[in-house]
């Protein structure tokens, strides 16, 4: 199959975002959803973490979004973060079942394991993944330090290559950077592990989530060595989902968008839909502040 680059934030509704050239001034949060999948081509669907949607939520969500976005949404922490993880396969389905009702729209689906997931527990997650249907794809994220070195990390890597799931790639390290002050805020308000960056290739697409600083100059080094990562995985044709947070999220969809400029100067993409899209402001947008 042809790769293709989606591109989106860990959600698609944030007020800071209205008024921006994200989101037109006076957007009522029933047209997020519409706007941002106009804008961007995937969304984290972290909503799904904490309440499975009702049936017809689900169908709403298809039906205001376009055939080419994606939604990849998290495992309900009622399974992911029960235990043990076999245990749950009857819920799992039940998940799996509901989700399923975003048709072509859905995306790999996000499993978060915690952090007390660790080697002890990787029979539980083979067991997990064998009964998970083939057809769906999974993207497992696991926050255990021992999975980021020998002898343990090699052993979950061929796991997830066995069962063509892609291991979730977090990068944390902008925003470990700044003074002690700076960086006890930013950890505060995005409360991510200080885990190594690892570029597992476990099956036909990967899965990344950049964790962006505030300020756009911190980003540009991490900005520049993803674009030419995630520009080579394009070019092998492995499809690549990247999400860009930040502990301040309105600055998130500049991340993103800065992101795709440069992994536009190494492989041919399409305009953002955001780039075609009318001007929301009619005035240019004032610069973000960390404060």
């Amino acid at each position: 199959m042809e790769p293709h680059f989606y591109l989106g934030c860990p959600m698609w509704g944030y007020k800071a975002w209205v008024g921006t050239d994200f989101f037109p001034a006076k957007t009522p949060a029933s047209d997020f959803l519409h706007l941002y999948s106009r804008r961007l081509t995937c969304v984290e669907g972290n909503t799904t973490f904490y309440a499975l949607p009702s049936e017809e939520t689900v169908a709403r969500w298809h039906q205001e979004t376009p055939a080419t976005f994606r939604f990849c949404p998290k495992v309900s922490r009622d399974i992911s973060h029960s235990a043990p993880l076999d245990a749950q396969k009857s819920a799992a389905l039940h998940f799996l079942e509901r989700i399923r009702g975003l048709g072509e729209r859905l995306g790999p689906i996000f499993l978060q394991l915690p952090p007390s997931f660790g080697p002890g527990q990787l029979t539980q997650l083979e067991h997990f993944l064998d009964f998970w249907p083939q057809d769906a794809r999974l993207a497992v994220e696991v926050r255990h330090p021992d999975f980021f070195k020998a002898p343990h990390a090699q052993p979950l890597d061929e796991l997830l290559q066995r069962y063509a799931v892609a291991r979730v790639i977090m990068d944390t390290r902008p925003i470990r950077i700044g003074s002690s002050s700076e960086q006890q805020m930013l950890q505060a308000r995005e409360r991510k592990p200080n885990l190594p960056v690892h570029l597992a290739h476990t099956t036909d697409f990967v899965f990344v989530r950049y964790i962006g600083h505030p300020r756009m100059e911190v980003n540009t080094p991490f900005l520049d060595e993803w674009a030419q990562q995630m520009g080579a995985w394009l070019k092998q044709g492995t499809t690549v989902y990247a999400f860009c947070h930040c502990p301040f999220e309105e600055h998130s969809p500049a991340i993103c968008r800065e992101l795709y400029t440069r992994i536009k100067t190494y492989v041919p993409l399409p305009s953002l839909p955001w780039e075609t899209e009318p001007s929301a402001t009619e005035t240019q947008p004032t610069q973000g502040r960390l404060f």
